[in-house]
């Protein structure tokens, strides 16, 4: 059957003489392989498009039971690939895309997650941008996606509401507090103690708070400090290397340490 899906290229391998093997991570259909015959000789109008982190429009001829699917057209809508070289850009969308690659099967739809990787390769595809910044973002919600998404509106521990907490004595620090997940209010309770809680400054509470709310072209705008930044994304990463691990094989548990630890 022919079918059209919007895709963005995770990894891409040599195959035979000009051939590619590429992976996507598609919009209606989840990851899928795809076979893009010729797509390593120059003449071929596809051969450049198919690259790590680029955003496209497919045409594929597309049988289920099919482990490799044949490509038939495809356009490019996005691409990363600026000509000079940053550290910061690639880092974070190969962060990005690797994650996803890792930690999703085959043929399983997931429109939830394919929304936020298009939406943060669109901003990685802007001329300038804070990138950690937006790979701080990206992960906030794509652990949440997977189920782990952390209580940021009321203590953890009480329900109390920590706004109205706040407001009431602005002196009052907040922890993030890894399992189960969420902002809490100081107090004595055992869980707190250990590793299992990071102490916040009002500014990386702040941070925290604005980047489960904003849109992520506002991140550009935003006066974070990078010693702030750098904080949350450990905090973040740490996050999401825990709770993943408790939902993952040994294996997939390994590769999915590696990459948030990069």
């Amino acid at each position: 059957m022919i079918v059209k899906t919007r895709a963005v290229v995770l990894r891409e391998i040599k195959y035979r003489d000009q051939s590619k093997l590429c992976t996507l991570f598609t919009r209606e259909f989840g990851k899928l392989t795809v076979i893009l015959k010729g797509g390593r000789n120059p003449k071929n109008r596809l051969s450049g498009i198919f690259t790590a982190g680029n955003l496209l429009d497919c045409v594929m001829y597309r049988k289920a039971e099919r482990e490799v699917q044949l490509l038939s057209d495809a356009s490019l809508l996005a691409s990363p690939m600026f000509p000079e070289a940053d550290m910061e850009r690639f880092g974070a969308l190969y962060r990005m895309i690797d994650l996803v690659n890792r930690t999703t099967e085959r043929d399983e739809k997931n429109l939830q997650l394919f929304t936020l990787l298009e939406t943060a390769l669109r901003e990685i595809c802007r001329e300038r941008g804070n990138f950690p910044l937006l790979y701080a973002w990206f992960l906030l919600r794509f652990i949440s996606i997977l189920g782990f998404e952390p209580e940021l509106r009321s203590c953890v521990f009480t329900g109390r509401n920590l706004r109205e907490a706040l407001q009431e004595c602005p002196s009052r620090g907040l922890r993030f507090i890894m399992n189960p997940g969420g902002l809490a209010l100081p107090g004595n309770n055992l869980q707190e103690g250990g590793n299992n809680a990071r102490s916040l400054t009002a500014e990386t509470a702040s941070l925290l708070l604005s980047l489960s709310t904003i849109r992520p072209a506002v991140l550009v705008e935003s006066h974070a400090q990078p010693a702030d930044t750098e904080f949350l994304l450990a905090l973040l990463q740490d996050y999401s290397s825990l709770h993943l691990e408790q939902s993952a094989t040994g294996r997939n548990r390994s590769i999915v340490n590696q990459i948030l630890m990069k």
